[in-house]
C-alpha cells in the first residue's frame, strides 16, 4: 500500500527493479522460527470482541484535506463502524461496503478500513508476520504494510516504507511486496517483486505473509517461501542502511480502486472482506 504515488506511479515505474516468482515448493523439515532465532516480542491472536486499542488505532475518511484518496486515488472512506472493522470468531474482519457517505470534504461512495499501531507498537528490524484471507474483485486492495514511526529522514519516501503484502483483487492469483526510498515525493524511488501462488490455490485461501528485516536486507515469504530479497537503496536524509533503519508501525487496510489495481466495477462484489487471524513480530 503505497502511502503518496497518484498519478506520478506511472513515472515511477522506470526505476522498478521488479521480479517475479512461482510459488517454491514446500521444504521438509525446516526450523522453526524459534529454532531460526526468532523469538516473539508483540502479537495480536485478535481472541477477544473488539479490536484491542492498546495496539490499534484507527485512520478515518479518505485522507483530505491533505491526501484526498489516501495518495493513492483511492475511493473509499474509512471508518470505525463494525460493519467495516471488527474482531469475531478469532479473526479481525475489515469489510468494505459500497454505500454513500459524506464529510465536509465530499460524498464518497464505499466505505471499508485501516488500523495501525502507531502511537502502540513500533520496531526496528524483526520479523513481521500476519495470516489472512483476502477478497477476490476488481477493485480491491488489501495490503498488510509498514511506514516510519517519526520520519527520521524526511517526508515521503526519504524516510521509507515496506509493502509486506499487497494484492489487486483482479487478480488473486499473485501478491505483491515492496520498498519505497529515495527523496521526498516526488523523488522517491521503489523496488517490488510478486509472489504467484502454486496451481489451485489463491489470495483467497489462507496464507501467511512476511518479511524479515535485518540491517540492510529485507526478506519476503508467503507461507515461509522465500521469493525476495532486496539489499539496495538509499535515502537523502541519511547514510545506508537509512532509511531502513529506524522504527516502523504496521498497518491493515482493504482500500476500494486506486492506481494498483483499478477502480471496482460491476463485478465486484460487495460486501467482501479480509480476515486476519493473527500479526506476530520477533526479534533475534
Amino acid at each position: 500500500m503505497k502511502k503518496v504515488i497518484g498519478a506520478l506511479s506511472i513515472a515511477a515505474c522506470t526505476t522498478l527493479f521488479a521480479t517475479s516468482y512461482a510459488g517454491a515448493e514446500e521444504t521438509q523439515g525446516e526450523p522453526s522460527i524459534e529454532q531460526e532465532g526468532w523469538n516473539l516480542v508483540w502479537s495480536d491472536e485478535f481472541d477477544g470482541n473488539s479490536l484491542d486499542p492498546s495496539k490499534w488505532r484507527h485512520d478515518i475518511g479518505n485522507g483530505q484535506p491533505n491526501l484526498p484518496g489516501w495518495g493513492n486515488e483511492e475511493l473509499q472512506y474509512y471508518s470505525d463502524d463494525p460493519k467495516n472493522v471488527r474482531v469475531e470468531n478469532g479473526e479481525l474482519i475489515i469489510e468494505a461496503h459500497q454505500e454513500s457517505v459524506s464529510d465536509q470534504y465530499g460524498t464518497y461512495g464505499y466505505t471499508s478500513g485501516k488500523v495501525l499501531t502507531e502511537g502502540r507498537f513500533s520496531q526496528t528490524y524483526g520479523r513481521f508476520e500476519a495470516r489472512m484471507r483476502l477478497p477476490a474483485g476488481q477493485g480491491f486492495w488489501p495490503a498488510f504494510w509498514m511506514m516510519p514511526e517519526n520520519d527520521q529522514y524526511g517526508g515521503w519516501a526519504a524516510s521509507g516504507e515496506i509493502d509486506i503484502m499487497e494484492n489487486a483483487g483482479g487478480t488473486p492469483n499473485k501478491v505483491g511486496g515492496a520498498i519505497h526510498y529515495g527523496g521526498p515525493w516526488p523523488e522517491n524511488q521503489f523496488q517490488a517483486g510478486d509472489y504467484y501462488f502454486p496451481a489451485g490455490t489463491d489470495a483467497t485461501g489462507y496464507h501467511e505473509y512476511a518479511v524479515e528485516w535485518e540491517p540492510g536486507e529485507i526478506r519476503w515469504y508467503v507461507d515461509g517461501n522465500h521469493y525476495q530479497t532486496i539489499n539496495d537503496w538509499y535515502s537523502t536524509g541519511g547514510s545506508y542502511p537509512a532509511p531502513f533503519d529506524q522504527d516502523f508501525h504496521l498497518i491493515l487496510n482493504l482500500a476500494v480502486g486506486g492506481w494498483y489495481g483499478g477502480n471496482p466495477d460491476g463485478s465486484t462484489p460487495f460486501p467482501s472482506s479480509m480476515a486476519v487471524d493473527y500479526v506476530r513480530v520477533y526479534e533475534r
